[in-house]
């Protein structure tokens, strides 16, 4: 008896140490990040004092960017979460505050400039610096900074989205692929519902859509199976999203020019592209995303079938130009638009799959479909959660053994059928097919298309 109230008394201890550790951390991330809100916010609205548009500075705005990361923070390169995951695993979360300053300074150069890029990125990068700066403050344990960083994490999503607990649960799905870190589930809600809570406080307005699918849209088979498909489509979306974004920074760091000069040479390259598609494809693309969200198909045409398309490409340019942002509300617009197309291609449900398509890129590409499930009902409703679960987990395996963020450590294989060496990070992960798989594989295959021929040939009523 004693044993077991020493022990409930010890767990007592370590709850309140974290209740009072991590809503600490939550305000103060809470109110940095809102201070880079207002900033990006403020900058956004001074496009109108230039007598030319404003996406005529993206070839300086990228130069800037590349020499003050390479001058002052390496690190707060690209897009952001990226490098909050590696410093997490290689690192014990270790970040130099000097990544807070340059990361808020790149980000909103680039995104005024119109760089297609996101904010939550650099709101989880800066979270996380402001995190691991505290903790060494305090001379915390490697092990606790590391718990610190990843509240940091979820406090700055939480922070920028205004949803606490998707923001929460993200900051801890995205570290390894497979596998819930429950010891750091408590720090993180509390972090990030203290960050959320800050920044509501401190005069930031968020976006919710409730649509109340419920009223609109009945439970059939019908429906399942298109949200199925749906999945299946989302996942190869994401696919593409992963393999273009890759293959533009490598396509990029083989031109053998100026790193300056290749910097400008992005931001022409963009600035060519805004005069034939528009410039709905530059800086956050809110108001496409928004309007994917109407349920008129006379609106829903506004929106070109080949949206998700450009918008990977512009993002891929920024980025791989030199821009610093994050990838998650580009992941967002891709999203919505291919979910827009998608229910285009079937002649219904145009809100419905551009919600649904909003999470489900964000579940493939960034391997969250915990995450983005939830991220569907804080902003959506409740009534989409069924839908937005199915395809979630779906394009979350479609998309394979890939993620835009490649430092994430993966601890699970997404099909028996296929030889996965994990413990490694997805970037140097190594996937094969065994004979024997490839055989079942080639039978499985071999025994549908008879069986359609089958069906093909049976005489008709």
């Amino acid at each position: 008896m004693k044993k077991h109230i020493i022990e409930q008394s010890i767990i007592l201890y370590s709850i309140s140490k974290w209740l009072l550790i991590s809503s600490l951390i939550g305000i103060v991330i809470g109110a940095i990040v809102t201070v880079f809100l207002t900033i990006l916010q403020a900058a956004e609205d001074s496009r109108e004092l230039l007598s030319f548009n404003y996406y005529y500075t993206l070839p300086f705005a990228f130069m800037f960017t590349v020499w003050l990361v390479k001058t002052f923070a390496p690190n707060a390169k690209g897009h952001g979460t990226e490098k909050v995951i590696e410093a997490i695993h290689k690192r014990h979360g270790q970040i130099d505050v000097i990544i807070i300053p340059v990361k808020l300074l790149a980000t909103v150069v680039t995104i005024f400039s119109g760089g297609s890029v996101g904010k939550e990125g650099p709101g989880a990068q800066i979270g996380a610096g402001a995190a691991s700066f505290i903790a060494d403050l305090f001379k915390f344990s490697k092990e606790n900074r590391k718990v610190l960083v990843i509240c940091g994490i979820s406090a700055g999503f939480a922070s920028v989205f205004g949803t606490p607990i998707s923001g929460a649960i993200f900051g801890v799905e995205v570290l390894i692929v497979g596998i819930i870190m429950y010891n750091v589930l408590l720090p993180s809600f509390i972090s990030g519902f203290a960050a959320f809570t800050t920044a509501r406080f401190l005069g930031m307005d968020y976006t919710y859509f409730n649509m109340r699918f419920s009223q609109s849209i009945d439970l059939e088979f019908t429906l399942i199976f298109q949200v199925v498909l749906a999945g299946i489509f989302f996942g190869i979306v994401s696919d593409f999203l992963i393999t273009f974004l890759k293959k533009s920074e490598f396509a990029f760091s083989k031109i053998k020019i100026n790193v300056y000069l290749k910097a400008f040479l992005g931001g022409l390259i963009l600035i060519g592209l805004t005069l034939i598609f528009g410039e709905a494809y530059l800086g956050l693309g809110l108001e496409t995303i928004n309007t994917s969200f109407f349920s008129d198909a006379s609106i829903a045409a506004e929106i070109p079938w080949y949206a998700f398309l450009l918008k990977t490409v512009f993002t891929s340019l920024t980025l791989a130009a030199g821009g610093s942002g994050g990838v998650l509300t580009p992941i967002f617009f891709v999203g919505s638009t291919s979910g827009n197309l998608f229910a285009t291609m079937i002649g219904d449900h145009f809100a419905f799959f551009s919600a649904i398509g909003f999470v489900s890129v964000l579940a493939g590409a960034a391997n969250a479909p915990i995450a983005a499930t939830i991220m569907a009902v804080e902003l959506f409703g409740v009534e989409i959660a069924p839908y937005a679960a199915i395809s979630c987990v779906i394009s979350f395996l479609m998309t394979g053994h890939r993620s835009v963020f490649p430092s994430q450590i993966l601890k699970m294989k997404k099909s028996d059928l296929l030889n996965v060496h994990m413990g490694e990070d997805i970037d140097h992960t190594t996937v094969d097919i065994s004979d024997e798989n490839k055989m079942k594989f080639f039978k499985l295959q071999k025994k549908i298309l008879s069986r359609a021929r089958k069906k093909k040939h049976e005489p008709k009523d």
